[in-house]
């Protein structure tokens, strides 16, 4: 879609930057219209759900997450989620960053995953596009005892649950993380569980 007269402030910079777009954009009517929106660009993210078809397992990571208890969605603020980080950099294969996600906060060493998602999770206001992935974790053990990284402020507690009471909470809406509940129904209609 064209724009033009794009005006580019940046409002904020932490560990990711709040932008503010003022441009002009040719709507459908043929008509410029003035319009402003600010952008969140925290980079690009993979999830990855790990699952052990043999036991009827996946593994995940309870942790705290601010913007859920500050919704008092879950109360205490915790949620049940994939594995999943931020790529290092703009650059980085999607891959490489699920298998160093993977061991930094389960501690698994995992080669083989496959790619099933990709998408914006939010992309209104959100620049991150996210890789979701699945792989399993069957027979490996843990090369790390996982947890995150202290550096990173993560404290990660990993849940291994039976598929059938994850996905149960889905229903239940116990289960609230986006990409934890597109992986978990990924495998339902894929009939891996």
């Amino acid at each position: 879609m064209p724009l033009r007269h794009i005006i580019k402030t940046e409002l904020a910079r932490f560990w990711a930057s709040f932008t503010k777009y003022d441009y002009e954009k040719l709507h459908s009517d043929g008509i410029w219209h003035r319009e402003s929106r600010i952008v969140f660009d925290r980079g690009n993210g993979v999830g990855i759900l790990l699952f052990d078809q043999d036991k009827e397992t996946v593994l995940l990571t309870r942790q705290f997450r601010l913007p859920a208890y500050l919704q008092q969605h879950p109360a205490d603020g915790y949620l049940l989620e994939v594995c999943a980080g931020k790529m290092d950099k703009p650059d980085e294969d999607p891959s490489d960053a699920a298998r160093r996600e993977i061991v930094e906060e389960t501690g698994y060493h995992i080669n083989d995953l496959q790619l099933v998602l990709e998408g914006y999770a939010s992309p209104g206001a959100v620049t991150e596009r996210l890789y979701l992935f699945i792989a399993s974790y069957a027979g490996l053990k843990q090369v790390t005892p996982g947890g995150g990284l202290a550096e990173e402020q993560e404290d990660i507690e990993l849940v291994e649950l039976q598929y059938a009471q994850a996905y149960q909470m889905v229903l239940d809406r116990k289960i609230l993380d986006c990409k934890t509940i597109m992986l978990l129904q990924h495998v339902k209609i894929m009939g891996l569980m």
